[in-house]
C-alpha cells in the first residue's frame, strides 16, 4: 500500500502521507493508547474485527456512511461488512480479510506417500507431521505460532481449542479452562509444536512462522488463509511450486480451527483531517486498488478476503488457486456461533469484549512458557482459569456470589 500510495498523492496533490509502520503487538498498543485519549496522533489506523465494533460504539471512529460514489460498499462480503460495523454502520473499510488453513508441502506428502485430506483432522496432521519429520532431517513437520500475544499464540490457540470443543465461557460468564476440552487442545498444541516443530517456538508468530514455510523448513502450517499468495509467489517463495491447501483441521466435533479477521482503515475521531482520510481509506480498500495492485504485482498478490467481486473476476481465480478454499473457509467461519457449545461472547479467535486483549495477553504467556518447558500445561491452564476469573470479576460480567 505504502508502495503504491503515489497513485493517490498524484491524484490528491494536497495530501502528504506519514507512515509509522510497527511489529502487530506494539502496534495494538499505540493505537489503542493514541484512539483511546484523542491524541490524534494518527488520522488513519489499521485494526481488526475485534477493535472496529468496540471502538465505534465509544465514539472513537469516524463512521464511513459518506464514502465516494462508486465505492460500492454492497460488494464487500456480507460477513466482513457486519464484523466492520456497529448498529448496521460501517466503521471500517476492510483491506483484506481472512479465516484459517492448512497449508503443506505437497513434495514432502508425496515422498513420505501422504495424501492431504480436504478436511483433515488434528490426528491425521499429528501422524502426517511425525512420518514426514522422521523422513527429513532439515524441515520440521509442522510450524504453529508460538510467540506469547492474543493476536499471535492465542489466535491459533483458541481457533483449536474450538475445534476440540472448548469455549473460554459458558453462557453464565464461567471461564472453562479447567475442562478437559481444553487440556486436550493445549497438551496436543504443545506436544506438536514440541515434538514436530522448530526450537525456541515462542519467538515466532504469523511474520516468523511464514518467513520458514517461505524458505522450506516447514512440512504443515496452519494459519491465515492471507499467507497463500505469499507463499505461492515464486519471487518471495522457494516452494511457490510444492504448496497444497486443505481446510483447517477440526476433530469431528462440527467446529474446525478457521476463524475470521480483517485487517481494515479506521480514521480516528480525533483526526482534524476527516475528508482528507476518508479520501485515502476509499482509495485502499476500493476496486480500482485491486486493479491496481494487479497490474503491478499480478492478480495473485491482489487483496484477498474482502469484496465478493474478486472471487468472479477469471483472472484472479486462475491466478490464485485457493481462491476457493479461503473464500469457503471466511463463509463457513460465523462469529456468532464460534463454539461447539453456546456461548454468551461474538468472535472465533478472539473474545468481543473490551477486557479481551489483557486478559488473554496474560493466557498466551503462560502457554508460551508451558511450550518453552518452563511449566506443565496443567499449570498455565490453572492460570488461565485464575486470571480469566478475575477479570470477568472485576467487569462484573458475573455476580460476586
Amino acid at each position: 500500500m505504502q508502495r503504491l500510495s503515489a497513485s493517490f498523492t498524484s491524484n490528491n496533490p494536497g495530501i502528504e502521507l506519514v507512515w509509522v509502520t510497527l511489529e502487530e503487538n506494539i502496534l495494538r498498543q499505540r493505537v489503542t493508547t493514541d484512539i483511546a485519549t484523542g491524541a490524534g496522533r494518527f488520522d488513519i489506523v489499521m485494526i481488526g474485527t475485534f477493535e472496529a465494533p468496540i471502538w465505534a460504539e465509544r465514539g472513537w471512529l469516524t463512521p464511513l456512511v459518506e464514502m465516494p460514489e462508486g465505492y460500492d460498499v454492497d460488494d464487500i462480503l456480507p460477513s466482513i461488512r457486519t464484523s466492520l460495523s456497529h448498529d448496521g454502520t460501517l466503521y471500517a473499510a476492510p483491506f483484506y480479510g481472512e479465516s484459517a488453513f492448512t497449508m503443506y508441502r505437497t513434495d514432502l506428502f508425496e515422498d513420505a506417500g501422504l495424501e492431504m485430506p480436504d478436511a483433515p483432522t488434528w490426528d491425521f496432521i499429528r501422524s502426517a507431521a511425525s512420518k514426514i519429520s522422521e523422513q527429513n532431517d532439515d524441515v520440521y513437520g509442522i510450524c504453529l505460532r508460538g510467540k506469547p500475544g492474543w493476536g499471535e499464540n492465542v489466535a491459533v490457540i483458541t481457533a483449536m481449542a474450538n475445534s476440540y470443543g472448548a469455549r473460554w465461557f459458558d453462557n453464565d460468564w464461567k471461564p472453562q479452562f479447567d475442562s478437559e476440552a481444553w487440556a486436550s487442545a493445549v497438551n496436543d498444541y504443545v506436544s506438536l509444536v514440541r515434538d514436530y516443530g522448530p526450537p525456541d517456538a515462542t519467538k515466532n508468530g504469523y511474520t516468523e512462522t511464514l518467513n520458514l514455510f517461505q524458505n522450506g523448513k516447514c512440512a504443515i502450517w496452519v494459519d491465515a488463509t492471507v499467507a497463500a499468495s505469499t507463499i505461492t509467489d515464486p519471487e518471495t517463495s522457494n516452494v511457490a511450486d510444492r504448496v497444497g491447501f486443505a481446510l483447517a483441521p477440526g476433530t469431528g466435533l462440527g467446529k474446525r480451527a478457521n476463524w475470521l479477521w480483517v485487517w481494515s482503515l479506521g480514521i480516528s475521531s480525533s483526526s482534524g483531517h476527516q475528508d482528507e482520510a476518508m479520501r485515502f481509506v476509499a482509495w485502499a480498500t476500493s476496486r480500482d486498488y485491486t486493479e491496481l495492485v494487479a497490474r503491478e504485482d499480478g492478480w495473485v498478490n491482489a487483496p484477498p478476503g474482502t469484496r465478493a467481486s474478486l472471487y468472479q473476476n477469471s483472472d484472479y481465480l486462475k491466478a490464485a488457486p485457493f481462491a476457493e478454499m479461503v473464500l469457503s473457509s471466511i463463509k463457513a467461519s460465523d462469529p456468532a456461533k464460534p463454539t461447539v457449545d453456546e456461548v454468551p461472547y461474538t468472535g472465533i479467535q478472539y473474545v468481543a469484549i473490551p477486557e479481551f486483549p489483557g486478559m488473554a495477553t496474560a493466557v498466551g504467556s503462560r502457554i508460551a512458557k508451558a511450550l518453552a518447558g518452563e511449566i506443565p500445561t496443567d499449570e498455565a491452564l490453572k492460570n488461565a482459569q485464575w486470571v480469566t476469573e478475575k477479570v470477568i470479576e472485576r467487569a462484573r460480567f458475573i455476580s460476586d456470589d
